[in-house]
This record gives C-alpha cells, structure tokens and sequence, in this order.
C-alpha cells in the first residue's frame, strides 16, 4: 500500500518487523543526525524516507540512508541546508532521469559550489554548467602524446643524423 507525503513523494507500507528498513532512531545513531533534522528533511522533501509503518513510522531504506550521509557530509562541508536543497531541485531539472539525486549522483563540495559526477560528465549542479575537462585525465592524455611524439622525435632525429653522415661520406669519397 502505497501513501503520500506532504512534498509528494509515494512510501511504502511495512509492517513493523520489516528488517529491509531501519528505524529513525537507529537512523539517529548510526549517522549521528538528529531525530528533529530527519523529521525536518522528511517533511520539506530533502529526503523522504521510503517507507512507512501501518503506524506511520517513517522506515528508512539503505538508499535514505546515503542521501540522509550525502546531505550530512555537505553540510559539515559548510554548505547551507538552503543550497544544497536548491541544487538538489535544480538536478531534478538538469538530470530529470535521475529521482533521488542525493542517492544516485556523487556531489563534491568545493567551497560554495556543488559538482556532480554523473556518466562521465562533470557540471555545476545550480546551472548545469558543464566543467570543460578532467584536469586528471588531461594529464594522463598528454603524457601519452608527449611519449608517442617523444618516440618520433628521436627518430627523426637519428634519420637526419644518419642522412647528414651519409652525405658527408659522399662528399669526402
């Protein structure tokens, strides 16, 4: 049986003894959130848990879990409850294939700008804005250029060195 939440979001009914959920209190222990902020989170849409007792008890499945660790993990990183909540509504407009963003994407804080990776694209997650290059494997890119054209360099090189000798035998026999 299904049920809506006040920000829209469908959850799951469970019985009580359902041990594929975790209960908010363990959920308070394990990630050393408060139960007031999972509450908060919950009701305003950050992350909604997945499921719900017959009771109504919010049940929280190991995906809540990472995206309840991912916003926790933002937020001690200094980002404000405020942009992070933007940038996750701002995903569901850039990546509308992707339903939970703090589950299913990896975003990096880096000072006030949020990055995520997904697919092997990099962009910023408020405007979309797609990061040029992978500064890493530019790296690795050019190493392999500069080898390659270092090879052919040196055998340029040696083939002039052995034409110059060559003309300089003929010039003296």
């Amino acid at each position: 049986m299904a049920s809506e939440l006040a920000s829209g979001a469908t959850t799951t009914a469970v019985s009580p003894g359902d041990q594929r959920y975790f209960r908010t209190q363990d959920v308070v222990r394990a990630l050393g959130l408060s139960r007031r902020q999972i509450q908060y989170w919950a009701k305003t849409g950050l992350v909604v848990p997945s499921a719900r007792t017959p009771g109504g008890h919010h049940r929280y499945s190991f995906a809540d879990l990472v995206a309840l660790k991912a916003a926790k993990r933002l937020i001690d990183a200094g980002v404000s409850l405020q942009h992070i909540r933007r940038s996750v509504e701002a995903l569901a407009t850039h990546l509308p294939s992707v339903d939970r963003p703090l589950e299913e994407l990896v975003i990096v804080a880096n000072g006030d700008v949020l990055v995520v990776f997904d697919r092997g694209m990099v962009f910023e997650t408020l405007t979309g804005q797609e990061w040029v290059f992978e500064v890493a494997q530019f790296r690795r890119e050019l190493e392999v250029w500069n080898e390659r054209h270092s090879k052919s360099a040196r055998s340029v090189r040696s083939t002039s060195r052995a034409r110059r000798g060559a003309a300089k035998q003929r010039s003296v026999g």
